[in-house]
């Protein structure tokens, strides 16, 4: 997910952000609910498939059930397509920007949500809304986010985000772009591909 870090964003109330980051965290422990009955029931004569097989699977059924599934022919009613890069296709509309995320780099549906509920905690000025699933139909599923459009945005030299993460209260702990504070550790910075993970006292 990339981070131009040189231009401000308006800013959303922390109410809608709050209750956006809630609803997505449901969506992530529902779907993880549905992983681990599939693979119980699997265990019980069901043909093996792997993880990532299982949770698009679940996910595309999810999505369906709740209104959340955006055919592939209607993702241009998004807005016009934007740049895109090996992680993301991008659709541009008005303030809005929506990504298109492959999960090349995610490692599956349920990783990326928990990335983007780490992100918004971490990086709420460049929130992720959760907008719903597309994909090919029974093979593969693709999350959609939106974010505010950052208009005119340059990619962040090294000391901008050195200076921006120390303001977050991280410590620099390698030139490849890693910062850790008491809670997380952040990596791929330099890249503009945020990741994050908990430290062991962090609870999803």
């Amino acid at each position: 997910m990339r981070d131009d870090l040189s231009k401000s964003i308006s800013q959303r109330s922390d109410s809608e952000k709050d209750a956006e980051n809630n609803r997505i965290k449901q969506i992530f422990d529902e779907l993880t609910r549905r992983c681990q009955l599939y693979e119980e029931e699997s265990g019980n004569g069901k043909s093996h498939v792997n993880a990532l097989d299982i949770e698009q699977r679940v996910a595309e059924i999810y999505a369906k059930e709740n209104q959340l599934w955006i055919p592939m022919p209607d993702l241009f009613d998004l807005g016009l397509p934007g740049p895109s890069g090996h992680e993301n296709d991008t659709y541009v509309s008005g303030n809005n920007i929506f990504k298109v995320n492959n999960l090349l780099n995610s490692g599956g549906v349920v990783p990326l949500l928990k990335r983007v509920i780490l992100h918004n905690i971490i990086f709420p000025e460049t929130f992720y809304f959760f907008v719903g699933f597309t994909g090919y139909e029974g093979r593969s599923v693709m999350p959609i986010l939106r974010q505010d459009l950052i208009k005119d945005a340059r990619p962040a030299t090294t000391v901008e985000i050195d200076t921006y993460m120390s303001a977050l209260g991280f410590t620099k702990c390698s030139d490849d772009g890693k910062y850790q504070n008491t809670d997380y550790i952040v990596w791929d910075v330099m890249q503009g591909a945020l990741s994050s993970c908990p430290f062991q006292n962090y609870r999803l």
